[in-house]
């Protein structure tokens, strides 16, 4: 009995050194927005430290007031150990033979994204980081959009009425409410201290873009006469486009459809309101449509980063699928 029992152990450890061995993570942690970075303290005071507060720090684009992009803790490279390696994202600079930059995922913790730039000098470096700041940003947005959502679907809000109206899904928390239900047009909004964060969801014919140089003011003509017609204001006072500042126009991609991004400023003639959105005209030509995803926020004399983070998370996690 006790060679069975031998060769049953011997047996099982070979299997075991047989498998790829994998590690066991904790959970990552860290406010949402806020980037760990590691480098040297006298690297972080010159030059390099310079180009990084420039390209991860630097204003959000659409915002009334200036807001960094995101919220930065650097630490020498001795102090990133043990609990401070838990932080869902990080960027950290080393000295190498080559300059490069590398994305890893999950290395001290789980769900984990780092971002090495690797570089034989200081200005190989900034180089890098000012060709890859793009790439950086993006990495560093999927992974906490993601976290976002993650969050948001642990208490989720109905979201049939929707699937019915327009073929989607859309992942948003019970906190918000639906304040509008018309057959082609939804206003959904959640409240908060001294303010409201909305979210509106239309279609508009395919015909309606124009796909050519004056794009932003195709976009800008449909908001506004949409908008104003459906968002509810004082009588005789419209919903609109702040005109004195033209909105942020990007390309992106939302459940795999292609999609204008606008970033931009509202506003309420006459009534001094006003605040920052985020607009997704979807590009859903197989349904002959423009499918328009919205989030605003009305929230005066206060900081509204986070806030505008939550709606586009919300908008980001869309899907389609067949109308019920």
């Amino acid at each position: 009995m006790q060679k069975l029992i031998l060769a049953f152990l011997i047996f099982a450890l070979v299997a075991c050194n047989d498998k790829p061995s994998s590690k066991i993570l904790s959970a990552s942690s860290g406010a949402l927005n806020n980037l760990t970075v590691v480098m040297p303290n006298t690297m972080w005071e010159g030059p390099v430290g310079e180009s990084i507060r420039e390209k991860l720090a630097g204003p959000i684009n659409g915002l009334p007031q200036v807001e960094p992009m995101f919220a930065i803790n650097q630490m020498p490279d001795e102090a990133f150990s043990g609990f401070m390696r838990k932080q869902r994202t990080f960027l950290k600079i080393e000295q190498a033979d080559t300059a490069a930059l590398e994305i890893i995922k999950d290395e001290y913790a789980r769900p984990q994204t780092g971002i090495l730039v690797k570089g034989p000098t200081e200005e190989a470096i900034i180089n890098l980081i000012k060709k890859d700041s793009a790439q950086i940003v993006n990495t560093i947005k999927e992974t906490e959009f993601t976290e976002k959502v993650r969050r948001i679907s642990l208490s989720l809000k109905e979201d049939k009425p929707l699937t019915e109206a327009f073929g989607i899904t859309m992942k948003f928390p019970t906190a918000y409410r639906y304040a509008k239900e018309d057959e082609d047009f939804f206003w959904i909004r959640k409240d908060i201290p001294n303010g409201d964060m909305n979210i509106t969801v239309y279609e508009v014919p395919y015909n309606l873009i124009d796909r050519d140089s004056n794009t932003i003011g195709s976009l800008i003509k449909m908001r506004d006469s949409i908008g104003g017609d459906n968002i509810t204001v004082s009588e005789g006072m419209r919903f609109i486009t702040e005109a004195a500042f033209a909105p942020y126009l990007s390309e992106t991609t939302i459940a795999g459809r292609p999609a204008y991004q606008m970033n931009g400023i509202w506003e309420v003639k006459g009534r001094y309101m006003a605040g920052p959105f985020v607009n997704f005209t979807v590009d859903d030509r197989e349904n002959d449509r423009y499918l328009v995803l919205e989030g605003f926020v009305f929230k005066p004399s206060a900081n509204k980063r986070d806030n505008l983070f939550e709606l586009e998370s919300i908008l980001r996690s869309v899907k389609f699928v067949d109308k019920k």
